[in-house]
């Protein structure tokens, strides 16, 4: 049971691909910090970076295969979402009702924009609790430069360490004689589940792919 504790919670997770992504992060929030300090001053009332920020690096360099660390995510969850803590802030105020109010419609932007980013909740509940005294330029300068340049640093880092970002599935070259499972029959048995699953449609139908592909060369 303690040996399970250990067991890495997502598929594929390996200790190097760790280790990559602690080296990615160590090297891209410096250069993030350094840039939003340049932009903005570097003294502590400066809005050089955002917290959700470092969320963010992580969905980048340890999970880049996540629809919810692509880039568009990344950029425009942040910013959308700090936008929308803002606006409920200047109506409501910074209360408990506002941070409630504020991540609820930062969550309904963000899925309807194709841009469902977890950290841009975080985002949007600091923007509504505490306000920003950049006003309506704080999604785009701290919160959207944070986040472009974290993903271009992504893009170079995985590129460098072999990985693909932004992410595509890589279709499978082996054939299968008698494929039994239809793209239809997956998208069913996923409605039937009820559950969100932290995959891509395109890697999910991949994965069956290359599971008929393994059972087809077993029995053929």
């Amino acid at each position: 049971m303690t040996r399970r504790l250990f067991v890495p919670i997502l598929a594929g997770a390996r200790a190097g691909d760790r280790a990559r992504a602690c080296v990615g992060v160590l090297v891209a929030l410096p250069l993030v910090g350094a840039l939003g300090a340049l932009a903005h001053g570097s003294g502590l009332m400066s809005p050089w970076i955002t917290g959700p920020i470092g969320a963010s690096a992580l969905l980048v360099f340890a999970v880049p295969t996540s629809p919810m660390a692509q880039p568009w995510p990344v950029i425009g969850g942040n910013a959308l979402s700090a936008a929308v803590g803002l606006g409920v802030g200047e109506l409501l105020g910074h209360g408990t009702v506002a941070v409630g109010l504020a991540v609820a419609l930062a969550i309904g932007l963000m899925s309807v924009t194709r841009s469902l980013h977890p950290p841009g909740g975080a985002a949007a509940l600091s923007a509504a609790l505490g306000g920003s005294a950049l006003g309506w330029w704080f999604p785009l300068a701290p919160v959207a430069l944070n986040a472009a340049v974290l993903v271009v640093a992504g893009v170079a880092y995985h590129r460098l360490s072999g990985h693909t970002y932004p992410h595509r599935a890589v279709p499978s070259t082996a054939a299968v004689a008698l494929p039994t499972v239809r793209d239809e029959d997956i998208d069913a048995i996923v409605a039937e589940i009820g559950e969100s699953f932290d995959v891509s449609p395109d890697d999910l139908r991949e994965l069956v792919r290359r599971l008929e592909a393994r059972l087809q060369a077993r029995v053929g």
